[in-house]
Parts: C-alpha cells; sequence; structure tokens
C-alpha cells in the first residue's frame, strides 16, 4: 500500500462548552465543507487529486475550541458556516503525518444533539441509517462521504445547478424501511470501512436528489 493510498481528508468543528452546534447543522456544514473542496480545490488541487485517484475517501473529523479553533484557523483550509455550525476543511494529508496542531485535537467527545426538529429538507438529501449508532464526528464523516459519492454521480450540468443554490444539503435521519429501499435501489449509498464504530460494510448513508436516478 503506497502513500496516496493512506491520504486522509481532515474536517475540524468549532465545539464550544458554551452553545455547542445543532447535530444536524454541523452534519449539513462537513458534507457543504467536502463539496466545496471538491468543487473547487484551489491551491489544494494536487493533494485532492491524489487522494481522490485511489477512490477511497477516508475523513476524521476532530473538534476544537478556543485556542485550538484559533490554531485550526491559521492552517491552510477553508471554513464553512451554516446556521450553528462552523466546521473547517484542511487539504489531505497522510494519515501517519498530520500536521501539529490538528494531531493534537480530539476525535472522541464529539457529541452534540438537535434541541429542535431540523426544519423542511430541500434536495440533495442525505438520508442517515436510523438503525446505527454514530456519534455525531463520526456521522460527520458519513455525512461528508454521502456528499462526495453523490457529487462523483452528478452530472456536469446539474454540477453547476447544484453549485447555483449554494452546493447545500440536507441531513435526514430516514425510517427503517425506507432507507432499505432506498438502498436498494441503486442510488450512491456510503458503506463504512469498519475502522471505528461500526461493523465493515455497514450502510450508513443514502443520498437522494432529483438527478440521482437509479
Amino acid at each position: 500500500m503506497n502513500d496516496v493510498e493512506l491520504m486522509v481528508l481532515p474536517l475540524v468543528v468549532r465545539l464550544e462548552r458554551v452553545n455547542p452546534p445543532e447535530r444536524t447543522d454541523a452534519l449539513e456544514a462537513a458534507a457543504m465543507a467536502v463539496l466545496s473542496l471538491l468543487d473547487d480545490p484551489g491551491e489544494f488541487a494536487e493533494p485532492v487529486a491524489a487522494w481522490q485517484s485511489t477512490g477511497k475517501i477516508r475523513k476524521v473529523v476532530r473538534r476544537a475550541r478556543g485556542a485550538e479553533w484559533a490554531r485550526v484557523l491559521a492552517l491552510p483550509g477553508r471554513t464553512i458556516e451554516h446556521r450553528t455550525a462552523e466546521v473547517r476543511v484542511h487539504p489531505p494529508v497522510p494519515l501517519d503525518s498530520w500536521p501539529k496542531d490538528l494531531s493534537r485535537l480530539q476525535v472522541s467527545g464529539t457529541e452534540m444533539s438537535d434541541t429542535v426538529p431540523p426544519g423542511l429538507a430541500s434536495p440533495p438529501i442525505l438520508w442517515e441509517n436510523p438503525e446505527l449508532t454514530m456519534s455525531a464526528g463520526k456521522a460527520m464523516a458519513q455525512a461528508g462521504h454521502a456528499a462526495q459519492l453523490a457529487w462523483w454521480a452528478t452530472s456536469p450540468a446539474d454540477r453547476a445547478a447544484w453549485r447555483a443554490q449554494g452546493l447545500t444539503v440536507s441531513v435526514r435521519t430516514a425510517s427503517v424501511q425506507d432507507f432499505k429501499s432506498m438502498a436498494a435501489a441503486g442510488l450512491p449509498v456510503v458503506r463504512d470501512a469498519g475502522f471505528t464504530e461500526i461493523e465493515p460494510g455497514s450502510c450508513t448513508f443514502v443520498a437522494q436528489a432529483p438527478w440521482l436516478t437509479p
């Protein structure tokens, strides 16, 4: 296995002790951060291309607050602000060679919840599997995977329309039956590698949009 196959996309969520983000907002922000980088990698084009070239789309979500978040902002990357959430995406790095200020951040403790039910969903919708238990950080990474698979499955014309609406997504939890039906229908579905929290091969998210016809 070469170094390219070991690359990972770092995502950092701002998680202060007071007024943490809503869970749904954080998941949507993570997906939108990934889409931003895929659509316009800019100065990060080379590592993004190398990371995507293997088909391995591993992502790791860490949390930061206070001075940690200030250090995160000083590193190369871009920040997505989405309602109550702030998520910063950084260029892909080798799995064993993270920048020091990112490697110091915690992966655990990314628990968030929705204090109010999410509003009306607009497509594309990333549907979470209701039969799995995932931390918010894990679910953020999985939502990012679902957004990436949807992006890959979208035509240039439909990407332009998606871009015109700001590359927004909705994240919702499906019913058990609806999730199984969508996963079996040929829509983009995330099957987790099983590195953390859940069993390998678990279907975590399905992406649905009018242009993603099975």
